[in-house]
């Protein structure tokens, strides 16, 4: 069953409740409804509640090179999970044309048949040699995951949250078939230190080893897709979720009569709930000019978010054209057309400026909303086979003791 998040009057989050009491409440005008930067519902009470004590509320980091998951789990239910689209390679990409127009540029500036002292080199205004500064296409996907769990935390009471560690495979152990010994350096571990300092701003962190997030995936009962592509819950949101539940679980060892071992002990009930793909736009910066000249050898300038219809790329816009509406992000102009794009970025169509309406200013993330079968399909457990008492509860559950 979905849970709706829940803010007091001056905006402290409390406990998500259901769709039915926040639609009365929507009714009655005791709250008003709201959307936060990564366009999910939520609720604002008018007046100040009877009661704001909070339970548990985890959240799970999966973190990778291209994709991450996220999962937002309390004890009784899934209150949130995403898919994101992490921007490593965009940056790199942008990087390596920046460094190459850069190269370029300044052997048209210098004259190298003079000497060296009589060159026009200038001098270097400040020192760009640290050592220690993350990359900018790491530092890009650390940001764009802290940035999701931020707005979370504006709208849930999250007390932890679980970070997946990782660890270089210096001895093999992991399988991997194109592993080497001592060479097992991942992209994924650069900038984890990083990461966990500005978690440690929002909550309480704990780190968690991919080996015990597949343990306790496989106790779940969750399944995990191969294709971390999918924009479905079971490719990277499952971990976030299983990272979670490590809040209310934990491998114990238990003692009775002459039986002794290890087993899970806890209470923790995963449901349905809201899924999310988000990325970064992937629109490109201003530069200083195109990198091959046009005519009469001038370079104009490429790039930005500036358009000359009052519209700025990235903005969220309603289009209308032959009778049909379009809802896009505005992606490009020309002197008397706007470019509307979709979430996969591919151009929906060029509309008149004048039937183009302004939905919502950028807030530098695009997000589309997941259905229902997406995150009913990574559960192993079907409703029609759970007893009457859960399929009451109006939702596929799966409930581990």
């Amino acid at each position: 069953m979905y849970r709706v998040p829940v803010l007091s009057p001056d905006g402290k989050p409390l406990m998500p409740t259901k769709p039915s009491r926040a639609r009365r409440w929507i009714k009655e005008g005791k709250a008003i409804h709201k959307f936060n930067k990564l366009g999910q519902f939520f609720l604002q009470l008018v007046a100040e509640p009877s009661d704001s004590k909070t339970q548990p509320i985890s959240c799970g980091i999966d973190p990778g090179k291209l994709f991450s998951g996220i999962g937002v789990q309390s004890a009784k239910f899934t209150l949130f999970t995403a898919h994101l689209e992490l921007p490593f390679k965009k940056v790199r990409e942008r990087m390596d044309n920046r460094r190459m127009m850069r190269r370029a540029r300044r052997g048209r500036r210098i004259n190298r048949k003079l000497p060296f002292p009589l060159r026009a080199h200038r001098q270097k205004r400040f020192n760009n040699r640290k050592q220690g500064k993350l990359p900018p296409s790491i530092k890009a996907n650390r940001q764009l995951e802290l940035r999701v769990i931020q707005e979370l935390c504006k709208v849930f009471p999250i007390t932890d949250i679980y970070f997946e560690y990782v660890k270089a495979d210096v001895d093999l152990t992991s399988g991997r078939k194109k592993a080497k010994s001592e060479k097992g350096f991942s992209a994924v571990m650069v900038g984890q230190k990083w990461m966990l300092k500005q978690l440690e701003k929002l909550s309480s962190v704990h780190t968690i080893y991919g080996w015990q997030t597949s343990n306790l995936r496989k106790h779940l009962k969750l399944e995990k897709s191969r294709n971390k592509a999918e924009q479905t819950p079971s490719s990277r949101a499952v971990d976030g979720v299983s990272l979670a539940c490590y809040q209310f679980l934990r491998y114990k060892a238990h003692y009775s009569g002459n039986n002794h071992g290890h087993s899970w002990q806890g209470n923790v009930t995963i449901t349905l709930c809201q899924f999310m793909v988000i990325k970064r736009p992937p629109i490109s910066r201003r530069q200083l000019h195109l990198m091959l000249p046009g005519k009469g050898g001038k370079r104009r300038k490429y790039g930005g978010t500036v358009t000359r219809h009052n519209i700025r790329k990235r903005d969220l816009v309603k289009a209308e054209k032959a009778n049909k509406v379009f809802y896009g992000w505005c992606s490009g102009d020309t002197a008397k057309q706007v470019s509307v794009s979709d979430f996969d970025w591919k151009r929906l169509g060029q509309f008149t400026a004048s039937k183009v309406v302004l939905l919502q200013r950028s807030t530098g993330l695009i997000c589309k909303q997941g259905t229902e079968e997406r995150w009913s399909n990574c559960l192993l457990v079907d409703a029609r086979f759970l007893p009457d008492v859960f399929r009451r509860r109006g939702g596929n559950e799966h409930i581990l003791r």
